[in-house]
């Protein structure tokens, strides 16, 4: 057993680190999180969040203390790349993988947790999650902690069993280190879970074992340092925006566009858990049919569709929000495959034949749609064929082939099959062809032409238009976002050193400015592309002062 979560964390690993370093720096919350974290090692000052001049207090401190560490540990001090801060979330993934392996196994036995385990590893979501710098991976790993650890406590309840004295610090401990990662997350997923058992069971004295007043501690311990130190920092500003704007906006109306009606995690379902996400919706319908007799089963329905159905209702609406529940369906996988064969198979009623097939409609049109990506994004960014195209289109189709059952109980070795042929695909989509589509990548084109046309070890950048983060992160935190105005008030504030950034339709009014005080601005060199965030195609020009 030791031996499997060995294998699922090393597997994790290798799944996720194509691409690490390659991909640029992703825009915008990414680059907005790194620069935070940066902006910190800069300063020292490791209680505040800024980006840049203006405060972040979206998200509570953790993620910003584990990328800092990240950072020290490297070496390479605030020019640390993009790859260092990555390796967070790299450790997130590897470790919700082995946890989903160990809840699998103390539920199901060891094949059924390699068979969760590999799974979780080798879905979209997470093999998204991992390379981006962000929350999501580490909450993942939090939620999986607790959540193992609670299912392990209520089994042991149900069968008159001591509990293990671990297991109830192993989930308090999640959700303190979970709340200071994202808010109240962690605790809903686990809140939501023991509801829906207790609307099944009508029994609440298992909780009682999880040692509910020490455990509280534990949480405040971990959490209540730092918000009091934030608190006195801010001045309460912290609560402001973090619970007063950011949370209760996403419950009570869409947010920073992402307002969606109910249904939108349906329809990205089949995207997000691919190439799992039939074999999991398989499994999931026959637990749905036997859960009154199994435990083990209420408890990972009760941990995927109650949290499902909240996120569903919420207006703000982004794919990664409802990740936190797909190991309870990684679970169900590995269940399956503990039936006999003629019980696993047993035929499903009229409507969930209908979903199995609609999910397997959606992982055709997903497979289908990574194939062309793979194939069609350099054709018609490039306006080159790429040979890592015909690979990384054969093996999604291949894993699709794979992935598309002539039966609900998955082989434990096809399920490995279909994990490897996933991990080819998606080390060479975000790995090698993503990182080769130049014209999406203004921000590292951008930074390249200020490095080559440097006039002093002071110069400071002023852009206009193109105001992503991830430039501000690659080419300085002193970087200036303005307009054609403001790019013209910052070259004749240094003349000497100063490099300005702006649209060439708009060099005319540029020059106009600069005409004012008698200058002229002197175009170094051209950048073309897209602004992927945006939609826009831009064509900017690097100017300074002329001579």
């Amino acid at each position: 057993m030791n031996r499997n979560y060995i294998l699922l964390f090393l597997f994790s690993i290798v799944m996720t680190v194509s691409g690490l370093a390659s991909l640029p720096p992703v825009d915008r919350d990414e680059s907005r999180f790194v620069q935070a974290t940066k902006q910190m090692v800069e300063t020292g000052d490791y209680i505040d969040i800024r980006l840049q001049d203006v405060t972040r207090y979206k998200k509570p401190i953790g993620i910003y203390w584990l990328q800092s560490a990240a950072v020290a540990l490297s070496g390479e001090g605030a020019g640390a790349p993009i790859w260092v801060y990555r390796l967070v979330s790299m450790l997130g993934i590897a470790l919700a993988v082995v946890g989903v392996g160990w809840t699998g196994t103390k539920l199901f036995g060891a094949n059924a947790g390699l068979a969760a385990g590999l799974m979780m590893a080798a879905i979209f979501a997470t093999a998204f999650e991992g390379r981006d710098a962000k929350t999501d991976a580490i909450l993942l790993a939090c939620c999986v902690a607790a959540q193992g650890a609670l299912a392990q406590v209520y089994m042991a309840a149900k069968r008159n069993e001591p509990v293990p004295g671990h297991l109830p610090w192993i989930f308090w401990i999640a959700q303190g280190l979970g709340i200071l990662i994202k808010g109240p997350v962690a605790p809903l997923l686990s809140l939501l879970t023991a509801g829906a058992l207790f609307a099944f069971d009508r029994d609440w004295r298992w909780l009682l074992k999880m040692r509910l007043v020490r455990g509280v501690g534990v949480v405040l311990a971990i959490v209540l340092p730092w918000l009091f130190l934030i608190t006195w920092k801010s001045g309460g500003a912290f609560f402001q925006e973090a619970v007063g704007k950011d949370m209760l906006n996403k419950v009570a109306q869409g947010e920073e566009s992402h307002g969606l009606p109910p249904g939108f995690y349906m329809l990205t379902y089949s995207l997000f858990m691919w190439p799992f996400g039939l074999i999991a919706v398989g499994a999931g319908l026959q637990a749905i049919n036997r859960f009154w007799d199994d435990p083990r089963l209420r408890f990972c329905l009760a941990w995927y569709i109650p949290f499902w159905l909240v996120f569903e209702a919420i207006p703000t609406k982004l794919p990664h929000y409802v990740m936190p529940a797909y190991p309870g369906m990684a679970l169900l996988i590995g269940w399956l495959l503990t039936l006999p064969a003629d019980q696993a198979n047993a035929p499903l009623r009229r409507w969930q034949t209908w979903l199995w097939w609609a999910t397997a409609f959606g992982l055709g049109v997903v497979a289908i749609g990574l194939a062309v990506v793979c194939v069609g994004a350099p054709l018609y960014l490039n306006k080159t064929f790429s040979w890592w195209s015909i690979p990384a289109a054969i093996a999604a189709l291949v894993t699709f082939y794979l992935a598309f059952p002539r039966q609900l109980q998955v082989p434990l070795g096809r399920i490995a099959a279909i994990a490897v042929g996933a991990g080819i695909t998606f080390s060479l989509l975000f790995g090698v062809i993503a990182p080769s589509l130049k014209p999406i990548w203004l921000s590292p084109a951008v930074k390249t032409a200020v490095d080559a046309n440097r006039l002093c070890d002071t110069t400071v950048l002023a852009s206009a238009k193109f105001q992503e983060p991830s430039l501000v992160f690659l080419v300085g935190t002193k970087t200036v976002l303005t307009d054609v105005d403001g790019v013209a008030r910052h070259l004749l504030a240094d003349p000497s050193c100063a490099l300005g950034l702006a649209p060439i339709k708009d060099e005319q009014k540029l020059t106009g400015v600069l005409a004012t005080q008698g200058k002229s601005a002197k175009r170094l060199t051209e950048i073309d592309g897209i602004n992927y965030s945006s939609g826009d195609k831009l064509s900017l020009g690097l100017y300074r002062v002329a001579p």
